[in-house]
């Protein structure tokens, strides 16, 4: 049973996300809901801040190509954001920051 509850708490925890130039634990980020255009989970680091993941989430996905690679910069919620795919453990997954805060940032999750 207690390899169930290891497992069940990595699920929950989640890899650690890079954001500019700092490290972001996917532990310290809110579910903000889904991407209505591929079903992604949407994430951001403050409950407040669910809004504008939304917004930067459906930007993203309306200009990803979907091939990894460089990064994508949208404009959303007022602000413009650096989108790229990271490397996760063992799944890759989308981010988005702020170029004028990097405090702020979105993941896109499977």
């Amino acid at each position: 049973m207690s390899g169930l509850v290891g497992v069940a708490l990595l699920a929950v925890t989640g890899p650690a996300a890079t954001a500019a130039d700092r490290s972001v634990s996917e532990a310290n980020s809110v579910v903000c809901g889904t991407d209505d255009a591929t079903g992604l989970a949407v994430s951001a680091g403050r409950a407040e801040e669910c809004s504008a993941a939304l917004q930067v989430a459906g930007a993203y996905t309306r200009d990803w190509d979907g091939t990894g690679g460089a990064a994508t910069t949208v404009h959303a919620a007022g602000t413009t954001w650096s989108c790229r795919e990271q490397q996760g453990s063992p799944n890759p997954y989308q981010q988005c920051v702020d170029t004028s805060d990097s405090s702020r940032w979105v993941t896109l999750t499977s």
